[in-house]
């Protein structure tokens, strides 16, 4: 007799969720701690941020957190935490919160891996922190998503409630642009681009975006989560 999702949900203890869930969280924190050292230790192999000999410590700030990459990992380190406490978690918030941390990891992934990783050549430190933000983040917390769950978590109302920080990302990334003619990414570089060039690469991002969210509530329907309730 073939084993049905529920029956296969029955064994997989909490636990291993919570292992899996906290592993990500030390990983991510890890990376930032790595990348945070190197900005302000002045190492230009540290990528984030670090553009400019006369930039201030303030400056370098805003700039790494400027990063879509790293506000993503933010939110991954936070609801992983959480997740490693109570796989279990929910509420209309923390939905909203969950989706936009693995929307925006396994994004920040996917643009890494096919735009911006040949752009960029980084060794030593600089490079286990990009490791760990741009390959084990997106694709361990699709995983544990996938396999933990929790599902099922994607209304039509948290799907439009996701949007709005990447909506509020990119509107902030092109009027700090404006100020300070400086973009974390070279797409979106309206002042190298252009303003045409940098809203049709951010339109083509959305798009993207659209697909994958699309993909994933498909999932999150169809698929049960395989973790035994408490």
């Amino acid at each position: 007799m073939a084993t049905t999702p529920t029956e296969v949900s029955a064994k997989i203890p909490p636990r291993v969720a919570r292992v899996w869930f906290g592993s990500i969280a030390v990983i991510v924190a890890v990376s930032l701690i790595i990348q945070l050292t190197l900005i302000f230790a002045s190492d230009q192999n540290g990528h984030y941020g670090t553009d400019g000999p006369d930039l201030t410590v303030a400056a370098k700030l805003v700039r790494f957190l400027s990063y879509f990459t790293i506000q993503s990992s933010i939110f991954v380190l936070f609801t992983s935490i959480a997740l490693a406490v109570n796989v279990h978690r929910d509420g209309p918030v923390w939905r909203v919160m969950r989706l936009d941390a693995m929307l925006g990891i396994v994004l920040a992934g996917l643009v890494y891996e096919t735009i911006l990783a040949p752009l960029v050549h980084l060794t030593g430190w600089a490079l286990a922190a990009t490791i760990g933000f741009h390959y084990v983040a997106p694709w361990s917390i699709l995983l544990g998503w996938l396999i933990f769950g929790p599902r099922a978590r994607m209304s039509w109302a948290t799907v439009g409630l996701a949007f709005i920080w990447p909506i509020l990302w990119l509107t902030y990334t092109f009027v700090h642009g404006a100020i300070t003619s400086w973009s974390p990414y070279p797409f979106l570089d309206a002042t190298a681009r252009g303003y045409p060039q940098a809203l049709l690469n951010s339109g083509l991002a959305v798009i993207v975006t659209i697909g994958i969210v699309g993909i994933l509530a498909v999932i999150d329907k169809w698929l049960p989560p395989f973790v035994r309730k408490q």
